[in-house]
């Protein structure tokens, strides 16, 4: 592919997930924990990937199995994955 191939798919690609965001956005936030949703790419480890995903950044991360089945956030939503990321508490100054 070419770079403007690339750049169109990255562009494509991101809308789809805005979208995505902008319809399970509300939802995401009324979970415990969320602080906010983005879009942004996949961390493994603490390593950026080169996958786009729904980030949903959560104060501090909880075991799934502590979280009753509607509290917990799933993996995919949409075909769009979703990447659970703790940032800690989100205050201004």
């Amino acid at each position: 592919m070419n770079q403007e191939a690339d750049n169109q798919d990255l562009k494509s690609t991101t809308e789809h997930i805005m979208s995505v965001m902008q319809a399970h956005k509300g939802e995401l936030l009324s979970k415990p924990n969320v602080v906010g949703v983005a879009v942004g790419f996949q961390q493994i480890d603490g390593e950026s990937t080169q996958t786009l995903a729904l980030v949903v950044m959560v104060d501090h991360k909880v075991p799934q199995n502590l979280l009753k089945p509607e509290q917990q956030i799933p993996a995919m939503i949409e075909d769009v994955p979703i990447d659970v990321q703790e940032i800690g508490k989100i205050s201004a100054y």
